[in-house]
């Protein structure tokens, strides 16, 4: 096994845990948070099962391809360098801190040209503001009628058994996860070739289950603060909600092109729109510590985008470096040699 395989697989190794520790939490905060009672070898058995599914289906129905195409605009790489595999290592340091870095920009930026970055930026963006404004026109119209009555009767000790509302839960989380699993297995698999045998496939996903369990079994780690510091989010009938909303905006990017784009700015900018909508129309807390609560998140979104870029550049201006150097060198022995 060459040195650059060796990269390859920890690329892979790397991108699986950080990604699933740093995205996926965000996609299933909701979940874990409602179902904290249940065990979580249920709760991760639930998730495995629909990652299994969306996973072999793409393979099957894209010739080998798991990103769902969304790796065409990225060249399939033939040899993996060292600096593809550094934004891992640094998205591992950013997830243990807590920080909700996209790894779409982390990562994927290192393979992708400066035109495709700079479209799955804007998409990104796009997605921030489409999902803050469904957010506040969604909580704006049912927060006095249905969200107050979630938070009273969870105040007042109520514990929610009706089974349409657990079935409801369970059936937006599928609906949000496979979701996410389509737009973020392009950030996990641009380290493999695009067509992959079945012996990559079923080893790369007994990987990610693996994964998946540690995450579970930590009930989320730093990220989940994130969900917990919002109104109400531990209800499963709120939490049902975020994650219809959350899905159906990631459902219509997924229609739009099939450009890569961060799930985590649409996340924050579901809850974001939550937060402002409830405490507008509740009064729960005061607008400006809504805004400080907002700010802080997306301050910590564009720390992650800044981090991200720095790093991204002066990768690609310390691999580049070498080359303007050689070629250099090849134009001035050229001139000699005329001489």
């Amino acid at each position: 096994m060459d040195i650059h395989t060796v990269y390859m697989i920890l690329g892979f190794v790397l991108a699986s845990y950080a990604i699933v520790g740093n995205d996926a939490i965000q996609t299933l905060g909701t979940f874990l948070e409602s179902n904290s009672k249940r065990s979580w070898v249920t709760l991760w058995a639930f998730a495995g099962s629909i990652m299994s599914i969306v996973l072999v289906y793409g393979w099957y129905t894209n010739g080998g391809d798991v990103s769902y195409g969304r790796l065409g605009r990225i060249p399939s790489l033939e040899v993996i360098e060292w600096y593809h595999v550094a934004p891992t290592l640094l998205l591992l340091v950013l997830t243990r801190f807590g920080i909700p870095v996209s790894t779409t920009f982390l990562v994927l930026s290192v393979f992708a040209s400066s035109t495709v970055l700079g479209k799955v930026i804007i998409k990104s963006l796009v997605g921030y503001a489409v999902a803050f404004a469904a957010a506040i026109f969604l909580w704006s119209l049912i927060s006095k009628i249905i969200e107050n009555k979630f938070i009273k009767s969870r105040e007042a000790g109520e514990v929610v058994t009706k089974k349409r509302w657990i079935a409801a839960q369970w059936i937006a989380t599928g609906f949000l996860w496979s979701q996410w699993l389509i737009q973020d297995f392009a950030n996990i698999y641009v380290y493999l070739p695009r067509q992959l045998s079945l012996t990559s496939l079923l080893l790369s996903l007994a990987l990610m289950l693996a994964m998946l369990a540690l995450i579970f079994k930590s009930r989320g780690g730093q990220i989940q603060k994130i969900v917990r510091t919002k109104t109400n989010t531990a209800d499963i009938r709120s939490a049902t909600i975020i994650d219809f909303i959350y899905a159906g905006v990631l459902f219509l990017f997924k229609e739009v092109n099939n450009l890569p784009m961060s799930t985590t700015w649409v996340f924050l900018g579901v809850l974001a729109g939550r937060e402002f909508a409830i405490n507008h129309r509740l009064q729960l807390n005061s607008m400006k510590s809504t805004s400080v609560m907002a700010s802080k998140d997306l301050g910590k979104a564009f720390a992650g985008l800044a981090i991200s870029l720095i790093l991204i550049l002066g990768i690609k201006h310390m691999v580049s470096s070498p080359k303007k150097v050689v070629s250099e060198k090849v134009s001035v022995e050229k001139v000699v040699s005329k001489i």
